[in-house]
């Protein structure tokens, strides 16, 4: 079950919305994690974005807590991707409902 408010309350941050670009094409925003075409790092997002890694790491829950974000771990690092599918139904919904 998608709960429609958690994900809307995570797309109303210009940062998380950001965030989920950046992870839409992590090839050419990837500064640090050697795993690129897997996703980005938080370090890489704490780069971009400019901000302190308790803040990424905050927007970084609140995108996963909305589904909207997967996480894997890769030896020492935390990949982040995005999850297509959820990102895709969403936008199914809102074209169906208004």
């Amino acid at each position: 079950m998608v709960d429609s408010d958690l994900i809307f309350k995570a797309l109303a941050s210009p940062v998380r919305r950001n965030i989920l670009a950046w992870l839409k094409n992590p090839d050419a925003y990837a500064l640090v994690c050697f795993v690129s075409k897997e996703g980005m790092s938080p370090s890489d997002i704490e780069m971009l974005s400019g901000l302190s890694q308790s803040t990424v790491s905050n927007h970084l829950a609140i995108l996963r807590r909305a589904g909207l974000v997967k996480a894997r771990n890769l030896g020492q690092w935390t990949i982040f991707s995005r999850n297509e599918t959820a990102i895709r139904n969403i936008a199914d919904s809102l074209v169906k409902e208004l």
